[in-house]
């Protein structure tokens, strides 16, 4: 009997502490969305990827600066990117924000395909086939979306799809008062 308490033990602590997890995600106190990134107020990492219409060329992170826009990290795998596409598409209809789409571990003819039948919101598409970049981004699921400053420096992230509620509680004021 004495060799089952230490399993038996564990199995109720976890089992608790799956509970109260589950507990406060319900009351609303915790999502797992709201995992802060450390990038805040930190400069873009450095990269050079190719662009997803003409992998000829590349595009650096530096030259993306001077200006204030969205780094959206998307897959035409990624069931959750699908939900927030509506949304990005109907930005880009208003102008009400420029986005640059970070394609994380793709195909390149699934996201051709992907942003041919579901419209292209993105002023351009970096592809990150191998997942570097998003590593240096802290990238642990996609979507995630990453508010950029004209100095190149990341003022929000956001891991999850954007909400309608979301862009105009958080992104557009957030977006106005960086100067976009």
């Amino acid at each position: 009997m004495k060799k089952f308490l230490i399993p038996i033990t564990l199995f109720a602590v976890v089992s608790g502490l799956l509970v109260y997890a589950l507990y406060l995600m319900h009351a609303g106190h915790y999502s797992p969305h709201d995992i802060p990134s450390p990038l805040i107020g930190k400069s873009l990492p450095a990269f050079t990827l190719p662009r997803l219409d003409d992998p000829k060329k590349t595009v650096a992170s530096e030259s993306l600066r001077g200006r204030v826009y969205l780094l959206n990290v998307w897959a035409s795998w990624c069931g959750e990117c699908r939900t927030e596409h509506p949304l990005l598409v109907e930005l880009a209809r208003q102008q009400a924000v420029t986005v640059v789409g970070l394609d994380y571990k793709d195909k390149r003819d699934d996201a051709l395909g992907w942003l041919k039948n579901l419209g292209n919101p993105y002023e351009q598409v970096l592809v990150d086939a191998d997942g570097r970049v998003g590593i240096d981004l802290g990238i642990y699921g996609v979507p995630e979306t990453f508010a950029i400053d004209k100095t190149g420096v990341i003022r929000y992230k956001k891991a999850g799809a954007i909400t309608e509620e979301e862009w105009f509680t958080t992104l557009r004021p957030l977006l106005r008062e960086l100067g976009g």
